[in-house]
């Protein structure tokens, strides 16, 4: 089946072109819109369904799209992040997230599932344990100028398995933080003329990360800190000639725990502009310069700021940077951004079908999954295309009164463009709109047939 798409898309999607033979890369491009266009189910009979294509009877060529063909997920997240760099940061400071993410998948033929903590489910006095699939996930944080807001936007994610499974195939386990390490270098070779910025939670607070971080070029990373870890000073100048080996720390820093309750620290309110979700928040900081040690692990120099809320509402919390050159206001905004790749999960679910894949060859589980998140970020790239010449539809409740858009208007955005594409309008002034007998057969068993 030939495909033809609007040029608003295909000027999207062609730097990806190159990674598919002829052949493949008009199925992708088929499996891609029925991707965006179907809801509910991202299976490839869904797609094939959405597409008008439930008779075709080779659809096994499109199953092997994602478990047989030879294309490089690395490569396509290469060009993704590219492009959204070029799109949204064209100068600057580029900010990431990564953070990790369960699918929840069952299934005997899936050899790379695990038990995990559900972090959805679970909390801190309630602890749920669930089966499935561990991602790791970095996303791009910037501004979307037509949403006004912060959103996370994946390019580059990849299964980071259990130890249990690396044991049954006699393989090193890598830890999650040996994975956020790699990924995070791979990014730095991608940009190698960009400053970058690497934002992640606790889960990620480990000094071996943040050592190799601190020691790349022109990267650095922010995390939080415990409240009682160690810091000291600088280790003291060596003199010239000194025996034995050189000194790594300085003087015993007092434990941030100390400097919260101590009634000479000094403290800086400030007024925060986006505070996960919350405008102009005010909060009150303290920071300093130190190096952060433990015995048998590398030093890590870094900036420490201390956060406490006039309002009460929250606790105290600490964060670090491995770059002691940032203000301590950049890091708290920077920081507030790691919100979004919650939502960004989150949006991935519930709109596009996140989890509800069927797959699983191990090709296809390790292709699909970054597909769908991918797809957030391809969407969100369509949308910034379209909007310039397409007025904004920000769908309301008498409930729920909204003045941005949101991923769910920017979905229907794509959605509307790419029907609206496939129909024939009159140029006469009644504007008539004819559907073709194919496309209302497709359109009305959408709507008789949704789940």
């Amino acid at each position: 089946m030939s495909f033809n798409l609007p040029v608003e898309i295909i000027s999207i999607l062609l730097p990806f072109a190159g990674l598919f033979s002829k052949k493949v890369w008009n199925y992708v491009q088929i499996m891609l819109i029925g991707a965006i266009l179907a809801t509910g189910k991202r299976t490839v009979t869904s797609i094939l369904e959405v597409m008008g294509l439930s008779a075709e009877s080779n659809f096994q060529n499109y199953h092997r799209v994602l478990n047989r063909a030879v294309w490089s997920n690395l490569q396509a997240s290469k060009i993704l992040l590219t492009t959204l760099v070029m799109t949204f940061i064209p100068c600057g400071i580029v900010v990431c997230g990564i953070d990790d993410t369960i699918e929840r998948r069952k299934g005997k033929k899936i050899k790379a599932k695990g038990i995990y903590r559900d972090p959805v489910r679970s909390s801190h006095s309630h602890f749920v344990k669930v089966s499935g699939l561990r991602w790791l996930s970095m996303m791009l944080l910037v501004e979307i100028p037509w949403a006004k807001k912060v959103w996370g936007l994946p390019f580059f994610t990849t299964l980071a398995p259990s130890e249990r499974y690396h044991q049954q195939l006699q393989h090193r386990h890598k830890k999650l933080t040996d994975w956020a390490r790699q990924m995070i270098f791979q990014v730095r070779r991608w940009l190698w003329n960009r400053e970058l910025v690497v934002v992640a939670d606790s889960s990620f607070t480990c000094l071996e990360l943040l050592s190799s971080v601190s020691q790349t070029t022109s990267t650095s990373m922010i995390t939080r800190l415990r409240l009682d870890a160690a810091l000291y000073e600088p280790a003291p100048s060596r003199p010239t000639g000194t025996m034995g080996r050189p000194r790594l720390k300085g003087t015993r820093l007092p434990n941030l725990e100390q400097i919260l309750i101590d009634a000479d620290t000094q403290w800086s309110k400030i007024t925060l502009s986006n505070w996960y979700g919350e405008a102009n928040r005010p909060v009150e900081m303290s920071t300093g310069v130190a190096v952060w040690y433990h015995t048998g692990l590398p030093v890590v120099p870094i900036r420490w700021v201390l956060v406490r809320d006039p309002l009460d509402k929250f606790r105290p919390q600490a964060l670090l940077c491995t770059n002691q050159r940032y203000q301590s206001q950049q890091i708290l905004e920077w920081f507030s951004r790691r919100w979004q790749i919650e939502v960004t999960f989150e949006e991935a679910r519930r709109h596009l079908g996140m989890e509800t894949q069927r797959q699983w060859s191990d090709l296809a589980i390790a292709r699909t999954t970054p597909l769908i998140l991918g797809l957030f970020s391809l969407v969100t790239l369509l949308a910034h295309r379209l909007q310039a010449n397409f007025t904004w539809t920000t769908r309301q409740k008498s409930w729920y009164v909204k003045s941005l858009p949101t991923f769910s208007d920017a979905l229907a955005l794509v959605r509307r463009f790419l029907w609206a594409s496939t129909f024939s309008i009159s140029s006469k002034p009644t504007d008539i709109i004819k559907v073709p007998r194919s496309l209302f057969n497709r359109l009305r068993d959408l709507a008789i047939y949704a789940a």
